[in-house]
């Protein structure tokens, strides 16, 4: 699937002796303080591999040749495939490609009151994205975690499924509570890669659920994303460069565990670090510092080779509404990321710290990302778009431009034309009802609803899919993790539903 190609160099704000000094010491603090790791499995495999292991303490110290041994093992770049070949994803170079940011609840637009979403509201959500023609990756892991009628448990997996079912393109899982024993075969089920969000947990610890879930996706051969979120000021130092440092820690701890479990395996770090807001104790989304620290990111993780992720951008934003400071704190953050040199940015469809997500935020995002987009592939300067001859042919005025083939052939290709923002003129937008960029999001959420029907699975995955989630609930029900009242509620009103599975 194509992405957005990066025609000029990427943004750099840090000399080589700086990105230098930021890896030897993240090396030092790798060996001098290690890392606390909560899985004996993980643990003996360090040992193996010749780091030092306190087994009382589960840390882990890494030392300096094993850390580069597995940052060199890292491919550059790496295929993801999707469920329509056509659309699969080849990350890294100089390839820019988006993807669905993810909020816990239903934000309603026309209220802004926030609300528990739905499996269909789900299935619509990724429909939705499958539509889009900039978005290129699916994260339908996370949208409404407060999913109404489904036991947290299975939200999760119902979520994949869903993704699965309403959308070709790249798909982007998130796991707990040993659900990626189901989600890994579901993957293989329907014939794609899932792409693992792996987490630390700043500072400095990997806790057993991450570890369990990047073994699982790991053998199976998925391309990982690790991600590591630290607080400046809170859970990382309040300096960028010494949360940089630390993230870089859990960041290549995680990627030497991946490496010793599938060597050559598709790695890909993914910045998610915010400054403290000292008045209120909350990651301050949308902070000029986030922008910073990803730069900065960018610049050493580019020094290793290693395709990167930015997951600030679509989730920098305070604002708990569709509003200027939405658009300027989500425009900002995903602009730098992509002049920083990012591979994947995380945009559409999140409107606030992560709590809310809205499919109108989602339309309008994909017209952020076509501008952004088309503004990295540059400038194309040759004879035939100098124009030499032609400008000589039309000279001054009364000459025009307008009714030459050169203009026929090269200003849509020269242009970004976006889908859901006011453009008239103000003569015309008076006589066509005043509408603004949220009015024409929502009439392009109906039109997709009503016109874009994505490519079934086959019957036979269907049902296979059908059956893991089953297994799951069962797996589910015999821990005591689905209670009897929830049990009802969700066989009911979810999964006896005449629309279930809701594509």
């Amino acid at each position: 699937m194509k992405g957005f190609a990066r025609n000029f160099k990427p943004l750099e704000i840090l000399g080589e002796e700086e990105i230098e000094a930021i890896h030897r010491a993240t090396l030092e603090v790798l060996w001098i303080t290690g890392i606390r790791v909560e899985h004996e499995r993980a643990l003996k495999l360090f040992e193996k591999n010749g780091s030092k292991v306190d087994y009382d303490e589960m840390r882990v110290r890494i030392p300096p040749a094993l850390v580069e041994e597995c940052l060199r093992k890292c491919p550059s770049s790496f295929i993801i495939k999707a469920r329509d070949p056509e659309r699969n994803l080849w990350m890294g170079g100089n390839t820019l490609y988006f993807a669905q940011s993810a909020g816990m609840s239903y934000l309603d637009v026309d209220t802004w009151e926030v609300r528990a979403g739905t499996l269909k509201e789900h299935g619509e959500a990724c429909r939705i994205g499958d539509a889009l023609d900039n978005l290129h990756m699916l994260i339908g892991y996370e949208f409404y975690m407060d999913m109404e009628g489904v036991p947290p448990c299975m939200v999760m997996l119902e979520a994949i499924a869903s993704g699965i079912r309403n959308s070709t393109k790249v798909q982007i899982g998130g796991f707990s509570q040993d659900c990626e024993i189901f989600g890994v075969e579901i993957a293989k089920a329907a014939g794609i890669d899932l792409i693992p969000e792996i987490c630390a947990s700043p500072p400095l610890t990997l806790y057993s659920d991450a570890c369990n879930q990047l073994f699982a996706c790991a053998e199976a051969g998925f391309p990982i994303e690790v991600v590591s979120g630290a607080i400046m000021g809170g859970t990382g130092p309040a300096t960028i460069a010494g949360t940089t440092l630390v993230n870089n820690a859990e960041l290549i701890a995680l990627t030497i565990l991946a490496q010793l479990i599938t060597p050559g395996v598709g790695v890909q770090p993914c910045d998610f670090c915010w400054p403290m807001d000292m008045r209120s104790g909350s990651p301050a989304f949308g902070a000029v510092g986030a922008a910073l620290h990803q730069i900065v990111f960018d610049q050493y993780w580019r020094r290793l080779g290693i395709p990167t992720c930015c997951g600030i951008a679509g989730y920098s934003v305070s604002s708990k509404k569709i509003d200027f400071q939405n658009g300027y704190e989500r425009s900002l953050a995903t602009l730098i990321a992509a002049l920083g040199g990012d591979n994947r940015i995380c945009l559409h469809g999140q409107v606030s710290q992560e709590l809310t997500y809205s499919d109108v935020q989602a339309v309008l995002d994909d017209d952020i990302a076509g501008w952004i987009g088309r503004f990295i592939e540059g400038v194309d300067v040759s004879h035939e778009t100098l124009g030499v001859d032609l400008i000589n042919e039309v000279g001054p005025i009364p000459g025009s431009y307008l009714n030459k083939e050169h203009t026929r052939k090269w200003w849509q290709k020269e242009q970004f034309i976006p889908k859901a923002a006011d453009r008239l003129t103000y003569p015309e937008w008076l006589k066509t009802g005043k509408k603004d960029a949220i009015d024409l999001a929502k009439e392009r959420v109906e039109e997709i609803l009503a016109t874009h029907k994505p490519t079934s699975l086959t019957p036979g995955q269907e049902e296979e899919i059908e059956r893991i989630l089953k297994e799951a609930r069962k797996y589910y029900r015999k821990k005591g993790l689905i209670s009897d009242e929830e049990w009802v509620v969700y066989n009911e009103k979810v999964l006896q539903s005449p629309d279930y599975p809701f594509i």
